[in-house]
């Protein structure tokens, strides 16, 4: 598949209807405007990349709403060359979209088929996070904290204290907690004890997984 004329034009478009649905962060609607979102889809499905809506990448996964990740990646407050975890790297729209804020990003993802798929994707379109892990994202990547930024693109039935423990003082992690439907949450820390929670709105994720071996 190309990037053409047309596809540019759809993406403009989607950036018109994510800054009239609140997204206010420049560089963030520029990342939405730029990333070919239809090649992260497969070839039959190109008709469904620029509209606002989640869909299926298989392995009972989604490429998340355009507005979830916009809305995401917003609450980071991303600044060039920030440290960033991101726990379900999936069709790996989000990594890119990081990418294109020019954060460093480490991103995990515990789907076998979805891991081998992204990682040779990266490769072909030249998208160098710093490292594509396979693993268990609740257990964070305490090897490389703390970070910057963690974001969580699957709903948690409550919040990993392991990434909690692994974000910088300062550091921002959006995580959607729930079972059913889940609360778009942001820690912010404020000291090596304390966090601040704020509850921003409801959204529906696939859930995160944890491995119990």
């Amino acid at each position: 598949m190309k990037d053409t004329h047309k596809h540019r034009g759809m993406r403009n478009k989607l950036a018109e209807t994510l800054s009239a649905k609140g997204i206010q962060d420049v560089k963030v609607l520029d990342a939405i405007k730029t990333i070919p979102r239809h090649l992260f889809l497969d070839s039959g499905f190109e008709d469904h990349a620029y509209q606002d809506k989640a869909f299926p990448i298989g392995a009972e996964q989604t490429i998340s709403q355009p507005y979830t990740v916009a809305f995401q990646t917003e609450l980071l407050q991303i600044k060039p060359n920030h440290t960033i975890l991101e726990i379900g790297t999936g069709s790996g729209y989000q990594t890119a979209v990081l990418l294109h804020l020019r954060a460093k990003v480490y991103t995990i993802e515990r789907q076998q088929e979805l891991f081998k798929k992204t990682k040779l994707f990266f490769s072909k379109m030249h998208y160098r996070p710093k490292k594509v892990i396979f693993g268990d994202g609740y257990k964070g990547l305490p090897e490389q904290a703390p970070f910057d930024g963690i974001i969580v693109t699957a709903g948690a039935p409550e919040v990993p204290k392991s990434l909690m423990s692994q974000l910088k003082v300062g550091g921002r992690l959006v995580i959607p907690v729930g079972v059913e439907e889940q609360v778009m949450t942001l820690f912010t820390r404020k000291s090596e004890k304390e966090f601040e929670k704020q509850e921003l709105g409801s959204f529906r994720f696939v859930p995160l997984l944890e491995n119990k071996n």
